[in-house]
């Protein structure tokens, strides 16, 4: 039976502590130590229980205890004090960003997933904590921008095993009235609904609100009475349900998210996909520019991609969602038809090949074809994703595929331990944390005394040895351990050992057992008497992954022989709260995944900013680390055909690294028992990863690269009532017409033979170009060494000046090209189309060789 009448029941709170609910509801005291020690300070046991949840606290305080609160004059003066400080956080309006103030800036930042604090479970793994540490930096850098997501009523799922070591999975419902959450209302104070058409029918969406510093961020919720039963389950499970469900999830983030923005009076100068899953919210934005300002398809289009950014995540093709054309014909005809868009259009929007109809509907492919800008999150990343998605540009050298490169980074205040922020507070400045892409900041590193560091770092070990044996304890008890081994968990670990840490998302690819291809040698490496080591793992499998799943079985047993017992431990149901303990507390940080396939990785930044050593494979963000003194590389960046020969050849490699150069620098203590060596190598690391590896630096590479111009460009077509889309649209279609018509007639290079170092090459060239003028192209030489193929080692370009017109619509280009070095050099002719609003020369697919 259900009840005939519902009613929410909120906090007391005496006017006096009013100031706690300003503090719970934003999330601005979860990179705050003082605003997370008051609210502890409430009641350290309700703390815990409710995973570090100030509104489900406050809601939990027993009114005998609000009464001790507000006679103890110390807690009072505290929370006035910390009130004060988020109060003049809020307001103040220095502007850190190295670009300075924005101007007519508002970026949409939209990602299926934020991880921001444990407590609000709407994230699985690394593509939600960038998102969430994201958008913490753009509130301490000022920048205009908002955050949509979804919100899952039961989120991501919690983790378990059994007594084998099998995976199993529980999803706990969020009871959104007992998060710091807060439902959007409309003028006339009702709950804002947000219509959404899917198949026949339309979804209501409701907006919740929840705050991060300055940063609004707008979760979409399908959980409304008012939906039918299995649209009420939509925004259900964090990557759950079939492929029908991930399509109807992705629609109301895209579509819904554009629509809620518009409600709330947000015009985004700026669409940020934070990977493909929104990649819908193009097609509503389109929607609304040919609804609200009369433009035709191909000039909304223009406009939205001409200010759209895609950022891709993933190494491989298998990690991205591609859906058949009979479920989007099924969930798209009834919007389409509202559009003018036809079915037959979209579809092939979202294919690598056109025409083909045997292939699926790929999300990352249509956000590269609605968007002109894209990025890859690393260096290598870059690379990789240039050449799968190459065939989008088929007549583009691979080098030049215009994908670009910004590598990720992390909050570093979000992931430090508070030993840590004390330490720097003193010896770095009282600034570290607003500006930690300072070099200038990170060099003090050298001035914090080494014993001071390493016992700060001892600590932090020491607890983390602490919190894995209340865990272990749990989970025995939960198992339905026997009473000894329960007991046996007060000795697991040793807060004195060298302490590796192993944590992230199983997927195979990770290699969670790379470390145990030979038993025996890890048993003698971990076990030897005078340099012992242990190994804390944790992470889940998706609950439909398998193998991932016997990888972590594969650990449990290994766990279990008596030998090593002591040595390894496998923390169940990772996440940030766990993070945060292990990066804390390690003393290194591995990472073995199968390289190329790490996009990017964070987790080994985190842990280098708390002063761990990181052993990887060079892989992700780990290529880009320059030195050998900040930690160890595992091979030299080899990619292998044989998997198995692979992991036998870097398995040994991590035995000899952790046998003879990390213990041995361990444990090489003096007289004060300190490993100066190893300190450092820690000062080493600290002083050269922290800088460059964190999100204010990432966030300053967006708003530098990406979104200033992208605002310019926005204000140069939509001024005037968007005559500069439609003069935008016109040129477009007139180059495109007209385009057929280029000929490159002549190549004439000045050569002499041989040339000497200090000369130039001057290169004229003759193109036809009929009714293109000289200033709707680009006519560059494209040129650089050569290898002994005649393939391009290198290349740059240079864009040769227009001569003169001259008869039968011919036109003289001329230019020259700097010989600066010796060796065999090369060049061809390339024309593009060149406007100053055309953001990715490629975008047209007109492109003229040679």
């Amino acid at each position: 039976m259900k009840p005939t009448f519902t009613f929410h029941v909120i906090p007391y709170l005496p006017e006096r502590l009013s100031p706690l609910r300003e503090l719970a509801f934003n999330l601005h005291w979860t990179w705050h130590p003082a605003a997370i020690a008051l609210l502890r300070r409430l009641d350290e046991e309700l703390w815990e229980a409710t995973d570090h949840n100030p509104a489900a606290l406050l809601g939990r305080l027993n009114p005998s205890r609000l009464d001790e609160v507000l006679a103890d004059e110390g807690f009072l003066v505290e929370m006035k004090r910390v009130h004060g400080e988020l109060k003049r956080y809020l307001t103040k309006n220095e502007h850190h960003t190295k670009t300075g103030s924005h101007g007519r800036l508002t970026v949409a930042y939209f990602s299926a997933e934020f991880g921001i604090t444990d407590c609000l479970p709407i994230y699985s793994g690394g593509l939600g904590i960038l998102a969430g540490d994201y958008l913490k930096s753009a509130s301490d850098l000022h920048v205009p921008l908002v955050g949509v997501g979804l919100f899952y009523q039961q989120g991501y799922f919690r983790q378990y095993l059994n007594s084998d070591g099998w995976q199993l999975e529980s999803y706990r419902e969020n009871e959104v009235v007992n998060l710091p959450l807060e439902l959007v209302l409309d003028d006339h104070q009702e709950p804002l609904t947000v219509p959404v058409p899917i198949e026949d029918r339309e979804v209501n969406v409701r907006v919740w609100r929840t705050q991060i510093g300055r940063i609004p961020l707008y979760l979409l919720d399908t959980n409304n009475l008012s939906n039918d039963p299995r649209d009420r389950n939509i925004t259900a499970q964090l990557y759950g349900g079939d492929r029908e469900v991930r399509l109807h999830q992705e629609m109301v983030l895209g579509i819904g998210g554009i629509r809620t923005l518009t409600k709330l009076g947000i015009l985004p100068t700026c669409l940020h996909m934070n990977e493909g899953h929104s990649a819908f919210a193009c097609l509503e934005l389109i929607s609304l520019l040919m609804k609200d300002h009369g433009l035709g398809f191909e000039e909304a289009s223009g406009v939205v991609s001409s200010t759209s950014l895609f950022t891709t995540h993933t190494s491989v093709p298998a990690g991205i969602d591609v859906f058949e054309p009979a479920l989007l014909q099924k969930a798209f005809t009834p919007y389409l038809r509202s559009t003018g868009i036809s079915l037959e259009g979209l579809l092939e929007m979202g294919k690598n090949k056109k025409n083909n109809p045997n292939e699926g509907f790929n999300m990352a492919v249509f956000a590269l074809r609605m968007a002109d800008q894209c990025n890859a999150v690393s260096n290598l990343h870059r690379s990789i994703s240039q050449s799968m998605f190459s065939p989008l540009w088929p007549e583009v050298p691979l080098v030049d595929v215009p994908i670009q490169g910004i590598t990720n980074g992390v909050h570093i205040p979000s992931w430090i331990s508070n030993d840590m922020a004390g330490l720097y507070d003193r010896y770095l400045g009282p600034r570290w944390a607003e500006d930690p892409d300072s070099t200038k900041t990170w060099v003090k590193v050298e001035k914090i005394p080494d014993t001071e560091l390493w016992r700060t770092h001892e600590r932090r070990r020491e607890r983390l040895v602490d919190f894995c044996r209340r865990r272990l304890r749990s989970q025995l008890e939960r198992r339905g351990a026997s009473t000894q081994e329960i007991q046996g968990t007060a000795e697991i670990l040793n807060p004195e050992v060298l302490t590796i840490g192993f944590a992230r998302r199983f997927a195979t690819y990770k290699r969670g057992d790379l470390l145990f291809q030979d038993p025996e040698r890890l048993t003698a490496v971990l076990t030897q008497r005078d340099r012992p080591i242990q190994v804390i793992f944790a992470g889940k499998a998706h609950p439909l992954d398998r193998d991932g799943k016997q990888v972590i079985r594969s650990i449990i047993h290994f766990i279990q022989d008596q030998k090593l017992r002591h040595h390894l431990v496998f923390i169940e149901d990772y996440d940030i709260n766990v993070a945060r303990y292990l990066v804390q507390g390690v003393d290194v940080w591995l990472n073995t995944p199968r390289r190329p396939m790490e996009a990017c990785g964070t987790s080994g930044m985190k842990a280098a900013a708390n002063g761990a050593l990181n052993l990887s494979v060079l892989d992700g963000w780990w290529c880009e680390v320059c030195g050998t003194d900040v930690g160890w590389t595992i091979g030299r960046g080899e990619e292998y055909g044989d998997h198995e020969y692979q992991n036998q050849v870097e398995s040994r490699s991590i035995y000899d690294l952790l046998e003879n150069a990390i213990a041995p620098l361990f444990y090489d203590r003096g007289r004060d028992n300190i490993p100066r060596g190893w300190v450092a190598r820690m000062k080493s690391s600290l002083r050269s990863l922290c800088a460059r590896f964190n999100t204010h630096r990432m966030l300053e590479d967006y708003v530098g690269l990406f979104y200033l111009p992208s605002a310019k460009r926005w204000e140069n077509l939509c001024s005037n009532g968007f005559s500069g889309a439609r003069d935008f649209q016109s040129w477009k279609s007139r180059v495109t017409r007209g385009w057929s018509q280029l000929n490159i007639l002549s190549v004439e290079p000045q050569l002499k033979i041989p040339m000497t170092v200090g000369e130039e090459l001057e290169v004229n060239v003759r193109v036809v170009l009929g009714k293109i003028t000289p200033e709707d192209v680009s006519v560059d030489l494209y040129y650089g060494p050569l290898d002994s193929q005649a393939n391009f080692v290198d290349r740059s370009t240079i864009r040769l000046a227009h001569v003169r017109a001259e008869k039968q619509e011919r036109h003289l280009f001329s230019g020259t090209i700097p010989c600066e070095e010796s060796g065999k050099f090369g060049f061809r002719v390339r024309v593009l189309p060149a406007h100053p609003l055309l953001t990715n020369p490629y975008s047209l697919g007109l492109i003229l060789w040679s």
